[in-house]
């Protein structure tokens, strides 16, 4: 059954922690998690209109023929320039970081131990 709160887009190639945001995030929220594995699998969904994206960095490590975290970004902005887009990855550097801020992610956070807490917190604070 579809929960009736805000739709979040998780988008991350490792599934693992696809699984783990999807159910902090549905345990404690009323929010309706779709996840997917690639960015064009994302692309392909923005007609069910989601209130904020998470993005991971890194989308074609196992693909390096899928778009990654930054082409994602872009074209989602392109699609609706005022989506929230947080996002993730376990590599952030300054110039990384300022790069996917420039092209209008609201967010950059570190998948580090305490990501999934920080991420909640931020996501809390975009959708109010």
């Amino acid at each position: 059954m579809e929960k009736s709160g805000k739709l979040i887009f998780i988008v991350d190639d490792d599934k693992i922690i696809l699984h783990l945001m999807e159910y902090v995030l549905q345990g404690k929220n009323d929010y309706n998690i779709k996840s997917f594995l690639s960015g064009e699998e994302c692309l392909r969904n923005m007609y069910l209109n989601p209130d904020l994206v998470v993005l991971d960095y890194i989308l074609n490590a196992s693909d390096n023929h899928a778009m990654d975290g930054l082409e994602t970004l872009i074209k989602l902005k392109k699609m609706n320039s005022n989506l929230p887009v947080i996002i993730l990855s376990g590599n952030t550097d300054d110039h990384t970081s300022v790069e996917m801020l420039k092209n209008g992610a609201t967010k950059v956070l570190r998948k580090d131990d305490w990501f999934v807490d920080r991420l909640e917190e931020h996501i809390e604070s975009e959708l109010g």
